[in-house]
C-alpha cells in the first residue's frame, strides 16, 4: 500500500465493520512480532490491521529513523487509518511502537477509543538505555542467531534497519528527550504494561507514564523483560482482551 509516497506492508484482519485495532511494532521488529496476538484479539471480534512501518519488514526501506519525535511514522499511522477509513482505533505498541501510540493519542484524542503501551519509552533512562543500546548493538555484531532473526524479519535490508534504529536512539539530542508534559492530553482508557526484568527502563519509567495518563492502568509483569508480548503471549492476549472489554 502506497502511504506517504513509500509502500508499507499491511495486513487486515476480520471484519471490516468490527471495531478497529492497529497493532504497532518494536524499533527492530515487524508484523511478525504480532503472530501470538493477531488471531487472539481477531477471535475476539477485532478487526486487527497490523503492518511493517516505514524502512521495517516488507515496507520500504527509508534513509533514517526519525526518534524519538517519530514525526514521519505519526503521519504514516494517520494516512493509513484514513485510507482504509477508519475514523477511531484502539492503539497497541511495544517499544517504539509504544511511544509512537502515545503520542498519537495525545494529539489526535478524538481518534483514539483504548491505549495498551508495552514498554513504551517516554524518556531516556541512563542507567538502562545506553547500556542495552550496547548491549543489542554487541549481540547484532555477533550473535548469528540475532543476525538471522533480523534478516528473517527485514529482509536483504536488516542492516539498514538496526543502524538506522541505533543512531536513531544513540544520540546526544535523544538525552534530553521527555514527553511526560504531553500524556496529560490522552484522555482514552490506558493500559499501560512493562516487564519488572525489561532491560532497557526500570519499572519506574512505566510508573511515570501511567501516572501522567488520568486514570490509566498500570500492569507491571513479574520476571519478564522487554519483549513480553512474545514471552507471555497467553497472559499478555487475556489482560489485554479483558481490558477491552471492560474499556
Amino acid at each position: 500500500m502506497l502511504i506517504n509516497n513509500h509502500q508499507l506492508h499491511v495486513e487486515s484482519h476480520g471484519s471490516e465493520k468490527a471495531p478497529a485495532v492497529v497493532l504497532l511494532h518494536h524499533g527492530l521488529g515487524s508484523t511478525r512480532a504480532w503472530r501470538g496476538q493477531v488471531a487472539a484479539l481477531s477471535a475476539a471480534g477485532y478487526r486487527v490491521i497490523v503492518y511493517d512501518r516505514w524502512g521495517c519488514g516488507s515496507s520500504d526501506s527509508r534513509p533514517q529513523l526519525d526518534a524519538p519525535a517519530f514525526a514521519d511514522d505519526l503521519a504514516d499511522l494517520n494516512a493509513l487509518l484514513e485510507t482504509y477509513g477508519v475514523h477511531r482505533a484502539v492503539l497497541i505498541g511495544h517499544s517504539d511502537g509504544g511511544t509512537i501510540a502515545l503520542y498519537y493519542a495525545a494529539q489526535n484524542p478524538d481518534r483514539v477509543t483504548a491505549l495498551v503501551t508495552v514498554a513504551a519509552h517516554i524518556y531516556l533512562e541512563q542507567a538502562t538505555m545506553e547500556p542495552g543500546i550496547q548491549g543489542i548493538k554487541h549481540n547484532f555484531e555477533r550473535d548469528a542467531r540475532f543476525r538471522k532473526g533480523m534478516q528473517l524479519a527485514h529482509g536483504e535490508k536488516y542492516e539498514v534497519v538496526f543502524w538506522n534504529w541505533f543512531n536513531g536512539w544513540h544520540t546526544p539530542a535523544a538525552l534530553n528527550w521527555d514527553m511526560r508534559p504531553l500524556l496529560a492530553k490522552i484522555d482514552c482508557p490506558a493500559l499501560i504494561i512493562q516487564g519488572e526484568a525489561d532491560e532497557h527502563a526500570t519499572p519506574q519509567h512505566a510508573i511515570d507514564i501511567a501516572e501522567n495518563i488520568d486514570d490509566a492502568e498500570l500492569w507491571l509483569a513479574s520476571g519478564v523483560g522487554h519483549m513480553l508480548p512474545q514471552d507471555i503471549p497467553t497472559l499478555f492476549n487475556k489482560r489485554v482482551l479483558d481490558f477491552l472489554k471492560e474499556s
